[in-house]
């Protein structure tokens, strides 16, 4: 006997006349296939709905709200998302923000060059900045003559010593001119060790004058030039914000006022800050150069009196009273293991 076939599952959903599934059978069939799934799968919401047979398409499943599944939703707190920034978007923010900045300096850079543009000035500070300026050119000026009298001391003491030696080789060489030859050797090896001595208290006071000039000078002009830029921003913006209020006052420019004024607010606290750091670091330099020169003009002052009288003793006394220690010539360096 032949095997009677299994039933197709579709001839056993119900349907109307008309081709289309009974709504109560329709919503039994999705609730049962709804309890059949995995939960975690999430198709709580999907449903699934067939046309009539005599339509060429199958059955389609569409992903859609159940019926139903807005009355079994938990209460709880509904937490939104955070709208993703756009690295592209914020670097393209960034640099129309610079753009902008940079254009408002350049114009007022130029106002104020052509003698159209207003500048805010501080007659006090203004002339310290000037001084100080000035003062960082002589002082640089100072230094490099120093390092000219430094190098041609140097040359000269090591031509003393290398006469020292020939009048020495000599002395033992000529017997008839024995003592003028010794006499003169110890001369030359005299001065050149007191010319070592007055090289290193001239060595010394450039490396002091040095640190002064290039160091905390320079970094105290480093601050005025950024005040400097500080005080343009500062006058770039509040001569937009006092065009915008010459103009009339409506609805579009309003905002365009009010967000003037924060700007204008901003640079001016920053402008501020600049200005009271630089006379800050103006007052805490000028204490420091007079403290630092004074030692050293005393020391120089000492040491060429003391090598010029030929006073050996002074001279030393004088490196000794500024701590300067002396490299011996021809001393080897310090091992690696006496360096650590």
């Amino acid at each position: 006997m032949a095997q009677e076939s299994p039933k197709n599952s579709a001839a056993e959903i119900p349907v109307t006349s008309n081709g289309q599934l009974e709504d109560s059978h329709e919503h039994s069939f999705n609730r049962d296939l709804k309890r059949s799934l995995p939960v975690g799968l999430g198709l709580s919401e999907t449903k699934i709905t067939s046309h009539g047979f005599d339509s060429t398409k199958e059955g389609v499943v569409e992903a859609g709200p159940f019926p139903g599944a807005r009355a079994q939703q938990k209460s709880g707190p509904v937490v939104l998302a955070d709208e993703v920034k756009n690295p592209a978007m914020e670097k393209l923010e960034l640099v129309r923000k610079w753009s902008l900045n940079t254009y408002k300096c350049t114009r007022q850079i130029i106002s104020e060059k052509l003698g159209r543009g207003s500048r805010t000035v501080d007659l006090e500070l203004e002339a310290q900045i000037d001084i100080l300026r000035d003062n960082k050119k002589k002082y640089e000026n100072i230094l490099k003559l120093a390092q000219t009298l430094s190098t041609q001391l140097f040359q000269m003491v090591h031509t003393q010593r290398q006469l020292g030696d020939a009048f020495a080789d000599l002395s033992l060489k000529s017997l008839e001119l024995h003592e003028e030859f010794g006499y003169n050797a110890d001369t030359q090896k005299l001065l050149a060790k007191n010319g070592e001595t007055l090289l290193g208290a001239i060595n010394f006071f450039i490396a002091s004058v040095n640190t002064l000039v290039n160091k905390t000078i320079e970094d105290t002009l480093l601050t005025v030039k950024q005040y400097e830029s500080a005080r343009i921003e500062y006058d770039a913006y509040r001569t937009d914000l006092e065009e915008l209020n010459l103009g009339p006052r409506d609805a579009n420019t309003l905002p365009k006022i009010e967000q003037s004024q924060q700007l204008f607010q901003v640079h001016k606290e920053k402008y501020d800050k600049m200005r009271n750091d630089v006379s800050i670091k103006l007052k805490f330099l000028e204490e420091n150069k007079v403290k630092v020169l004074h030692n050293q003009l005393v020391l120089f002052h000492n040491a060429i009196a003391a090598y010029f009288a030929g006073n050996q003793k002074q001279l030393e006394q004088t490196l000794k009273q500024f701590h300067i220690k002396l490299k011996t010539p021809g001393a080897d360096a310090p091992s690696w293991l006496e360096e650590q």
